[in-house]
């Protein structure tokens, strides 16, 4: 019995030495911090002794790192080894498949593709838009457990590059299915789009061919998101683009760094934006002159889904007046998470370490108890603030979708929806065009640093998890509004 306490003892200490404990935790005397550790310890083996059913160890522990990090924040969480590989490859932008964009029909609950990503195996297979996934490996897709469809089919779509994948296919029109054997490959999720594909397969980021203005789709902030950015750029200077719109509403942001070096493009020198953690002095991010594309207007579209990195990105411009700002005030996610791996890398913690702040110095975080007067997210420039319903919200997701499929025939879908931001934003730089002055960013004053009270940091960190929104929570919001909308790559 000792040493399976010494035993749980040890671990428990180790944890803490890798700091996953708070400094105060560490701070305590040594009675204190023993006697912590014994009732955890205790609790642990009387559970694991007496309580009702045999219970898995490691479930329990997990648990344990969960609720330790339920108290923390909303965006503190433990990631366990089958949730680890699936928040790499999001980061990355990097799996092994074959390189199509798939969704779930909700009328026959089989699986769709909405299109196949030009150059990947799929595309190479003739894998075509609208074509119906019966089976996979000789598995029935019609069989799959209803509700984890996506999540059988990941499952088994995705894998080892190099490794063959069966799959049985229904061409639309066609009545007689097809069966493929395609080699996975290492495919790289695009998180830069344009406004529809040409009839190669490649973006087109051009919204308007008459005034030349550009328009770019960030969808999130990955590792290789400031690359696809950096080249669509390139693209749209050699055509001539005079002016540019920049697109990261149901951004959920990312990597910190991505954030920087994509603001980094479109200003020349200053502060882009500042860290601060617990232990550390503030940081400051600053911008570079070299590389940077500069001489044309800008609007931004940002809305109530806009979070984290795509608002270090839009604050940034418009502390500068690099660009009009267009669409609703965005989430209001000040925090930086570091990922501390366990276990070698087969675990991980996502820690919340430090806040930002705008080049500004003004605070972008939305507190538990903040109110709309509060200073918190971004909010549109005066006069470019237009709110979205969430039938809107719906129509703007299917005629997005609509346009991103690559057609045989080189056409593009037409849609009746209109999109009110979006022309609030060609209407913006349509302006600045006509306007005819240098477009440069402007100097930013530092903002005299917010006075918040030890009271009310506790009454904030003290504020149930329960209660507040997370990011997720208002996706799926808006995916029970449509919820066969749901789309991935395999």
């Amino acid at each position: 019995m000792m040493q399976w306490r010494r035993f749980w003892l040890v671990v428990l200490l180790f944890v803490v030495s890798n700091g996953l404990l708070t400094s105060s935790a560490r701070a305590a005397s040594e009675d204190e911090y023993y006697e912590l550790m014994k009732v955890f310890v205790d609790s642990f083996e009387q559970i694991d002794r007496n309580y009702v059913t045999q219970v898995d160890r490691r479930e329990l522990v997990e648990a344990a790192m969960r609720g330790m990090l339920l108290k923390l924040d909303p965006y503190s969480s433990y990631i366990d080894t089958q949730e680890l590989r699936s928040f790499n490859e999001h980061v990355d932008q990097e799996f092994g498949g074959i390189g199509i964009q798939v969704t779930i029909d909700p009328r026959t609950r089989q699986l769709m593709v909405m299109t196949p990503l030009p150059g990947t195996p799929a595309y190479k297979a003739g894998v075509l838009a609208g074509d119906r996934i019966l089976e996979i490996d000789d598995k029935l897709t019609s069989e799959f457990q209803e509700g984890r469809e996506m999540d059988s089919a990941i499952a088994l779509m995705r894998g080892k590059p190099g490794a063959p994948v069966k799959i049985k296919l229904q061409h639309e029109g066609s009545e007689n299915p097809e069966t493929v054997v395609i080699t996975r490959a290492t495919i790289k999720t695009p998180t830069v789009l344009g406004d529809h594909y040409e009839g190669n397969g490649e973006w087109s980021f051009m919204l308007n061919d008459q005034e030349k203005i550009g328009y770019i789709r960030l969808t999130s902030f990955g590792r290789n998101s400031a690359e696809e950015l950096h080249d669509a750029l390139l693209k749209l200077q050699k055509e001539g683009m005079k002016a540019l719109i920049l697109d990261m509403r149901f951004n959920p942001g990312g990597l910190l760094t991505a954030a920087t070096a994509i603001a980094d493009f479109f200003i020349s020198n200053g502060v882009i934006v500042s860290t601060k953690g617990r232990n550390t002095e503030e940081q400051f991010v600053q911008a570079k002159k070299a590389g940077t594309f500069s001489g044309f207007p800008m609007a931004v579209l940002v809305n109530r889904y806009s979070a984290s990195a795509s608002e270090i990105v839009s604050a940034c411009l418009q502390d500068y007046k690099r660009a009009v700002i267009v669409g609703e005030r965005t989430w209001g996610k000040g925090s930086v998470q570091n990922v501390v791996e366990l276990e070698g890398g087969k675990s991980a913690l996502k820690l919340t370490t430090a806040s930002y702040h705008r080049p500004s110095g003004k605070n972008i975080h939305r507190f538990p108890k903040a109110t709309e007067k509060d200073e918190w997210g971004v909010v549109p420039d005066p006069g470019y603030e237009i709110k979205m319903t969430f039938e809107e919200m719906r129509d703007l997701d299917t005629s997005r979708r609509d346009r991103e499929v690559i057609r045989p025939d080189g056409t593009v879908s037409k849609s009746e929806f209109v999109d009110r931001q979006l022309n609030s934003a060609i209407e913006a730089v349509r302006k600045l065009l006509a306007e005819g002055k240098p477009i440069v960013e402007q100097p930013v004053e530092r903002a005299p640093e917010e006075k918040k009270t030890e009271e009310k940091k506790a009454a904030d960190a003290s504020e149930p998890r329960k209660a507040r929104l997370s990011f997720v929570d208002a996706i799926l919001e808006l995916w029970r509004v449509q919820p066969e909308r749901r789309v991935q790559f395999l």
